[in-house]
């Protein structure tokens, strides 16, 4: 069973008197626990595409179900519910907080529950090998212990769904390619579905299966 589908999906933009389609016709089913690379070139609709399947922008017309439900037409409030308890987020800048540690950026995720939250932390720091760098803030880290540790807070709600948005954009390729190892090696152990939209071409022998898109289309598959 899929859980994640798109149906008949479009976002439209207005840029003076044209019509710009970022996300033109797309039909997709993602199984669960498949590890799946987007490629395709900046400016292609891999992004877009990626916000719409989060629930993080709304498409112009179409359908995206999660789980079965169809996203596009629940309200704000429940959405969100879905974002914080189904969808772990990976951004290519990080996005951590500058004035919380690597241990706190991580807790900032879960802040919400009641339950002892140190030691699962912990724990997660462990997993994605950053442990040692528990207590530095995000500006004492490397690029690739940044992004470990922006792995840690997507997947500390242990979200059944991780989207990840060019997530070795920022690192050398050596680097890049350990992220790309490590989130293989979590797919598997945990069977979280992964959705990755890149350019890199090296991330390919990483996934279950490549989609290329091209001007708002899946061009292969």
């Amino acid at each position: 069973m899929a859980i994640i589908e798109a149906k008949n999906l479009y976002k439209e933009y207005r840029q003076g008197s044209k019509t710009i389609k970022a996300v033109d016709g797309i039909n997709l089913k993602i199984e669960k626990g498949e590890f799946l690379v987007i490629l395709g070139p900046s400016g292609c609709g891999k992004t877009t595409f990626l916000q719409l399947l989060g629930g993080l922008e709304s498409p112009t017309s179409g359908e995206i179900l999660i789980d079965g439900v169809d996203i596009t037409k629940i309200k704000e409030r429940r959405l969100a519910k879905i974002r914080r308890d189904k969808i772990g987020f990976i951004f290519q800048s990080f996005n951590l907080i500058p004035t919380l540690t690597a241990s706190q950026n991580v807790e900032a995720a879960i802040a919400h529950q009641k339950k002892s939250r140190v030691e699962r932390v912990k724990k997660m720091l462990e997993k994605v090998g950053i442990a040692s760098r528990a207590n530095h803030l995000p500006g004492l880290l490397s690029g690739g212990e940044q992004q470990r540790v922006a792995i840690a807070r997507a997947l500390i709600n242990e979200p059944s769904i991780i989207l990840a948005d060019e997530p070795t954009g920022n690192l050398d390729s050596r680097t890049g390619e350990e992220i790309l190892s490590l989130l293989r090696e979590l797919n598997k152990k945990f069977q979280q579905t992964i959705v990755l939209v890149t350019h890199s071409e090296y991330a390919k022998k990483f996934a279950d299966r490549v989609i290329k898109m091209r001007d708002g289309k899946i061009t292969s598959s």
